[in-house]
């Protein structure tokens, strides 16, 4: 009976270290792999966007497209009241024509004078009525650059899409007037997503441009696949800015718990699956897959 009661404690005992010992192992490797792999929860999906402004000021007076509407390269978008461009068009125009029936008659002027005899007409009086002449002529191209212009502006008056993408953030409507170089829409260019990872600075050296990544994105069962395509090479010190006199202005205060600066990856997409919509923004957990040379190269 004894023997039986030492077996079974002994056994009791073996199985309580076996299954303590085994949660001690999973939890050093669950550790080792959250603080030593090369993965990380901040990771960001980023996109390239247009800034949309108009070139000229004016009121719009159409609006072709709607908030998150997809358009194509060439679309437009909205269109400023025309009618102030056209009239200067055609003032500019006038003002050309003016210049040029000016110049044809400083240039048979001169071509007259030149052709007269040195009785007649003086070396003085010709060389006036070339100088005319050519002052005339630079006038005429003014004026022609001029209608250029005012062409220019007529053809910006319409806002087209420059590149294939969805609207954003639409906030203005029909009737609004609007200056020009102010921006007043964002064109998320198409293909153009990409993620951002920020992996701790010590998990830089696991990470090689190259290498390819897991991206399990936040709350579904989707996962997109890709590759690191750059590292950044610098970020800002909030503890080195300066002050009026360009002197560094150094923070007093250490903060004695000092968390591992965050470095952004550049993570190129090559496989989105089938039915996930990206949008610039959401967010995702980054795991790297380093290859076999680099992880020897680390270990060494």
């Amino acid at each position: 009976m004894n023997k039986n009661n030492k077996r079974t404690k002994l056994l009791r005992f073996l199985i309580t270290f076996s299954v303590v010992s085994l949660a001690v192992f999973l939890g050093l490797m669950l550790w080792h792999n959250y603080m030593n792999s090369p993965w990380t929860r901040d990771g960001r999906v980023r996109a390239d966007v247009v800034m949309i402004a108009p070139d000229v000021s004016g009121l719009v007076s159409d609006l072709r497209v709607k908030d998150n509407q997809e358009v194509h390269q060439g679309d437009i978008l909205f269109q400023i009241d025309q009618v102030r461009f056209q009239h200067a068009l055609h003032a500019a125009q006038a003002i050309a024509q003016t210049r040029k029936a000016e110049y044809e008659m400083k240039k048979h002027q001169s071509a007259r004078r030149n052709a007269a005899d040195d009785e007649i007409i003086s070396a003085e009086n010709r060389d006036d009525a070339l100088y005319d002449a050519q002052i005339a002529h630079a006038k005429y191209e003014e004026a022609m650059a001029q209608v250029e212009t005012a062409k220019l502006d007529l053809e910006r008056s319409t806002v087209r899409a420059p590149t294939d993408g969805w609207i954003s953030n639409l906030l203005f409507r029909k009737g609004d007037y609007v200056q020009a170089g102010e921006k007043r829409l964002a064109l998320i260019t198409s293909g153009s997503f990409w993620i951002y990872g920020y992996f701790e600075e010590h998990k830089l050296s696991l990470i090689h441009v190259g290498d390819k990544a897991k991206m399990n994105m936040l709350g579904t069962k989707y996962t997109v696949k890709g590759h690191v395509e750059s590292i950044a090479r610098g970020i800002s010190d909030r503890d080195n800015t300066t002050d009026g006199r360009l002197l560094a202005n150094v923070n007093p205060i250490f903060t004695w718990v000092r968390l591992a600066q965050r470095i952004p990856v550049r993570i190129h997409i090559d496989e989105v699956p089938n039915g996930l919509t990206l949008s610039a923004g959401m967010t995702c957990s980054v795991s790297i897959i380093p290859n076999k040379s680099d992880k020897r190269s680390a270990a060494q």
